[in-house]
């Protein structure tokens, strides 16, 4: 019972996380955990952009080091910031809860099993959705999550986008609806297409994070359906061996 109140729970979050969505989500993704490169770079990306303020608590550095083949050394080196943090800690960081809500009005949530909440799809779209809003207190809006209180990280990278009609449109014959296009007005670092596929590797490193113990079980699989197959011939054997010399009742030798 406690089972599917859980389940029913889960669905009503979803239900209420899209509901908070401003425009609805069309991009789609399809996340590769076997992509190691994929989430070496995304697991980069997350720890230098994302993890000074939302944490991953339910994931360790070391699990992420064995599962994506992370040597212990670069590990410790190079993604673990805090002295305070040893190889086998979970994902946390050193930002104070009642900092965070002076901040920015609530502290920041943690990531873990956002990508089972709101799917891949949701994140993808929402790390591409930010867009200069003068209006709002850090300056930018998004436009998956109206009014969201996140300052865009990966700004370095992306650049500064703004809201916008599609080429061709009139601003003033159209309907505001309409007039919602991402338009790309001071370049990053990075290519449209570079960052496209940076958000696509933090985003797949969320969706390994979220249930990382897929990787094992898609090696155990192949394993076990071999086991399977071969312990259903011997049964099938071993049931002809024993019924072979039963007669049945009223059948003549």
């Amino acid at each position: 019972m406690s089972k599917w109140l859980l389940a029913l729970g889960l669905l009503i979050m979803s239900w209420m996380a899209h509901g908070e969505s401003g425009m609805p989500v069309s991009r789609s993704i399809s996340p590769d955990i076997n992509d190691q490169a994929s989430l070496q770079r995304g697991m980069k990306l997350y720890v230098n952009y994302c993890l000074g303020c939302h944490t991953l608590t339910y994931q360790r550095f070391s699990r992420a080091a064995d599962d994506l083949n992370i040597p212990r050394a670069l590990m410790e080196d190079s993604l673990i910031f805090s002295p305070e943090l040893a190889f086998n800690d979970p994902m946390h960081n050193a930002l104070e809860v009642e900092v965070a809500r002076q901040w920015w009005g609530s502290a920041p949530s943690d990531l873990t099993l956002t990508a089972k909440l709101r799917g891949v799809d949701w994140v993808y779209a929402y790390l591409l959705g930010f867009y200069e809003d003068p209006g709002r207190p850090l300056g930018v809006n998004n436009t998956v999550y109206e009014s969201v209180a996140m300052p865009n990280v990966l700004e370095p990278l992306q650049g500064v986008q703004t809201l916008g009609c599609p080429e061709g449109v009139s601003r003033v014959l159209s309907t505001p609806e309409k007039c919602r296009e991402l338009i790309l007005v001071r370049p990053g670092s990075l290519e449209p297409a570079e960052f496209e596929r940076a958000v696509y590797d933090i985003t797949n490193f969320l969706a390994y994070v979220s249930e990382p113990s897929r990787l094992k079980a898609q090696g155990v699989a192949p394993k076990v359906m071999i086991f399977l197959f071969v312990f259903g011939v011997l049964a099938y054997l071993l049931k002809r061996e024993y019924w072979k010399d039963i007669r049945r009742p009223g059948v003549n030798e």
